[in-house]
């Protein structure tokens, strides 16, 4: 045994100790028995000794003898362990039948929840992470549920790891400090991500990766080409990309090698390139899929295309020529798309029908006729499932072959397209529509800018464009009466600004402005929700499986958490008075444990009817309100998801019964399924038009006999794979959502960090026990406001009326109230910001129910010498006995 290295696996330590005399063993007989030698190395086998008796693997009989459990001990031990309060369950307490699977979501603390669809949370306490890492799909044995409901588990399994490759930090071996873990020697990589708190070995050789000849992944990028010219071995601080050669154990940390150096992490662009691997978010794309892309586009183009026999387009019921295809290349039609947009998917024209009602087309870029089912080019667009966007770059869905060229609606050029024809009268109602194959030639590339300055009737604009000048006209006449049927059914409109990060002419970050929302958006808005809902309904007409694009009420839990919130400024959704149950939430139960008093209940009912022209009259009534910005921020978050199924919900905030996403397959997955429906059905034989699509349609919400299509098994795609495309889309739009808000976050903090001591004028978003969260006016920029921080009295967090009053001075800071903060510091490696109020410009709020009012002539709070530092048992026990000393 003598020399052997240390660390152990838990199996070896188990068979040491069960062959030990009794079937235990002390500390020193383990020290003789594996030869340890120095002070790390028995430092690591305490560790481990302690690992293994927190989860119950091992019972510590006496103050250096461990032994391992009989089964009745086991059980004795579980029992005892799991009703001290405080402790949590060990693993002897745990059985086969209580096992449950879902994904773990770390904590920088160490601990972590197992999210389970449909159930509460399941803490896992750090002992009990068993090597899993963040976002891993994991297997829990979970134990009995403690006083206070929580459930709290311990990983058995895990079943599939998300990160094969993290982003982080490199660093190169260092002399071990005190502080430092002894799992760590050599080379190593910190992760970018706080919730892997464990860094990544990688050892000799591995760090520097091998440049392939010819290969068009980006393994060394520019900027660290530059850096790393004259010496490699200056890897020193740099982002690298590693792949996990080997995951974690509780005995171990990670090991992996360096297949990507980008770059140092403040560079120009590495931010980017950062956050598209952090992501995993697919950026390069194989030579297969080029291939087929090079090939779909050259036999698909312009010159097949102008060969094709097509029937012009001569009113509704016109049918297709031999090639089943309707020619609109007679026609005006535009694309309107912002200024830096190359993909134009989608072009629209508008008319006044002798009948006085109106003919709306929209045309959308044939992408399916590019990308076939089962090819590579299908699997590669299925696998990333929609493009992303940055400030500065993008990543598409489809080569750029397809995307900005035989795909993309560029003017003067052929283009094959699927088209959605609409006749509407005054009121903005649909009366009939007819889905078909077509061909057209844009007469205009134009942006929003552009158009925007024609409808203010712009004199440069109007002689740059007067052959167009009427088109424009007739367009926003269509898209105001569409917007007035979609206001009287009942849709929201929320208005949120949103952020827009601007570059100068170097490529660096100038500031962050909020974005313009003109009528040109919301023209094309118009044009588009008309043509996804007649598509929707057509497809459900014809009894296949479809996908949808669904949005589903909120639950009842969120609209009366908002109606509290609401009710503080005075609003309401005007639901009304309605039979309630009462009930208490987990962080009530466990707030009111030991306190003496009983557990907050809030009133809650099954079924909340709530529509969406409840939230949309109090988006009117707060419009234009100072608390309009924090109002529709909160309502917002009451409101659940949009998502893709094959299920028709209907789209709540939208107010719509039936509704799909059609008008965008160049850059959205599931709207090349709906094409491919379409196309299959047309060739199919089915009828290509479709009737009224009127506003009063019943819908879930409004109708409580309202059924769901059901989905037959027959169909161009099958409904199990619809459910599948819905669910991995959704999946993919969630992450690209939030790729796009991390490098927001990361944009904005390199913009604050030069600006640490200035003040600005902020308004407090949310007030917690930690807190105040402030977002800055006219930036975009949040931040927080440690309660600790606010230094003229003892402030406390009233959890009933959320706000953080003070103890003496009755000052009270409160959601919605305008504040003026000073920037105190920015935390780059968490990407924290942390102000401090300099002055309340509104001055103090009113002490709510139940708050303290200010104290008669009270002087403002001065914290003793040394509040805030920590103490030791021992001080505190010694200052309770000073105190007991002079009373007596």
């Amino acid at each position: 045994m003598a020399g052997r290295n240390y660390p152990q696996t838990d199996r070896d330590l188990l068979r040491l100790i069960e062959r030990s005399p009794g079937g235990r063993a002390g500390y020193k007989q383990l020290i003789r028995e594996l030869g340890l030698g120095g002070g790390r190395e028995r430092r690591l086998l305490l560790e481990h000794l302690a690992r293994m008796t927190a989860s119950g693997a091992l019972q510590k009989v006496n103050h250096d003898q461990w032994a391992v459990p009989k089964p009745n001990d086991r059980g004795t031990q579980a029992r005892a362990t799991s009703t001290r309060r405080g402790r949590y369950p060990t693993a002897a307490s745990f059985n086969r039948d209580n096992l449950v699977s879902g994904k773990l979501d770390l904590h920088r603390d160490g601990f972590g929840f197992v999210r389970v669809p449909g159930e509460d949370d399941i803490f896992i306490p750090p002992p009990e992470i068993n090597g899993a890492m963040q976002g891993d799909q994991v297997l829990v044995e979970v134990g009995p549920p403690q006083r206070d409901g929580r459930r709290s588990g311990r990983i058995a399994r895990v079943l599939n790891r998300k990160h094969p490759t993290i982003v982080g930090i490199f660093h190169y071996a260092r002399p071990q400090k005190r502080h430092d873990s002894p799992l760590v020697r050599g080379n190593y990589v910190t992760p970018l991500d706080e919730r892997m708190t464990q860094p990544i070995l990688i050892p000799d050789g591995l760090e520097v990766p091998l440049q392939k000849e010819g290969s068009p992944h980006r393994v060394l990028g520019e900027e660290a080409r530059a850096q790393l010219e004259e010496d490699w071995r200056n890897l020193e601080g740099m982002a690298v990309d590693v792949e996990i050669t080997d995951f974690p154990t509780t005995a171990r940390p990670a090991t992996g090698r360096v297949i990507e150096v980008l770059g140092d992490k403040d560079a120009f662009g590495v931010d980017v390139e950062i956050i598209i691997r952090k992501h995993h978010l697919p950026h390069v794309f194989p030579d297969n899929v080029l291939g087929e892309a090079r090939a779909q586009a050259a036999e698909l183009n312009g010159e097949y295309i102008h060969e094709l026999e097509s029937t012009p387009w001569n009113g509704f019921g016109t049918r297709p020529g031999e090639s089943g295809r309707i020619d609109f290349r007679s026609f005006p039609i535009v694309t309107i798309d912002g200024e830096t947009a190359k993909d134009f998917d989608d072009a629209v024209h508008a008319r006044l029908l002798p009948s006085g009602n109106w003919e709306l087309q929209v045309h959308i870029a044939d992408v399916a006729e590019y990308v076939l089912p089962g090819g590579a080019l299908d699997l590669e667009a299925r696998l990333r499932g929609t493009s992303v966007y940055f400030p500065d770059r993008a990543i598409p869905m489809l080569p750029q072959e397809l995307s900005s060229d035989m795909c993309s609606l560029r003017p003067h050029e052929n283009r094959l397209v699927l088209s959605c024809v609409m006749e509407i009268d005054q009121r903005g109602e649909v009366l009939r529509y007819q889905v078909m194959e077509g061909i057209i030639r844009s007469a205009q590339r134009m942006t929003y800018t552009n158009v925007q300055r024609v409808l203010d009737e712009d004199a440069n604009a109007l002689r740059e464009f007067a052959d167009l000048l009427p088109e424009f006209k007739r367009m926003e006449t269509l898209s105001r009466l569409l917007n007035r049927k979609r206001v009287r059914r009942g849709s929201i409109d929320f208005d949120l600004p949103e952020p827009v990060v601007q570059f100068n002419e170097a490529g660096e970050m100038q500031g962050i402005v909020r974005s313009e929302r003109i009528w040109a958006h919301r023209l094309i808005e118009e044009f588009m929700l008309s043509a996804n809902e007649c598509v929707a309904t057509w497809i459900e007409s014809q009894g296949v499986p479809g996908i949808y694009r669904i949005h589903e009420p909120p639950d009842a839990r969120r609209v009366v958490e908002f109606e509290e919130t609401a009710a503080g400024f005075g609003y309401s959704l005007g639901i009304g008075n309605l039979p309630v149950r009462k009930v208490q939430t987990r962080g009530d139960r466990r707030d009111a444990r030991g306190s003496g008093r009983a557990a907050k209940t809030h009133e809650v009912t099954e079924e909340i009817p709530v529509t969406p022209r409840m939230y949309q009259k109090l988006t009117e009534r707060i419009a234009g309100k100072p608390e309009e910005r924090i109002l529709a921020y909160l309502m917002l978050r009451s409101l659940k998801q949009a998502a893709y199924s094959e299920q028709n919900e209907g789209h709540f905030a939208l107010a719509s019964p039936t509704y799909t996403h059609f008008t965008s397959p160049i850059r959205r997955y599931p709207d090349l399924i709906v094409h491919r429906i379409v196309k299959d059905l047309l060739h199919s034989g089915a009828n290509s038009m479709g009737g009224a699509v009127l506003s009063d349609k019943p819908s879930p919400w409004a109708n409580p006999r309202f059924t769901k299509h059901a989905a037959d098994l027959e169909g161009p795609i099958m409904a199990s794979e619809l459910a599948a495309i819905a669910q991995e889309s959704s999946e993919r739009e969630r992450g690209s959502e939030d790729a796009e808000r991390e490098l927001i976050e990361w944009k904005k903090i390199k913009f604050m960090q030069d600006r640490v001591g200035e003040d600005f004028d902020a308004m407090i978003l949310s007030a917690t026990k930690y807190g105040l969260f402030v977002e800055l006016d006219g930036l975009f920029v949040e931040g927080l406001v440690p309660i600790d921080s606010l230094r003229d009295d003892r402030y406390y967090f009233n959890e009933s009326s959320r706000r953080i009053c003070g103890d003496r001075n009755g000052r009270c800071y409160a959601m919605g109230q305008k504040v003026r903060v000073l920037l105190d510091r920015v935390d780059r490696v968490n990407r924290r910001l942390q102000f401090a109020i300099l002055e309340d410009e509104s001055g103090p709020l009113a002490p709510a129910d139940g708050e303290r009012p200010a104290k008669p002539g009270a002087h403002p709070y001065k914290p003793p010498k040394g509040a805030g530092k920590k103490r030791s048992k021992k001080s505190i026990q010694r200052e309770k006995k000073a105190k007991r000393g002079k009373k007596r």
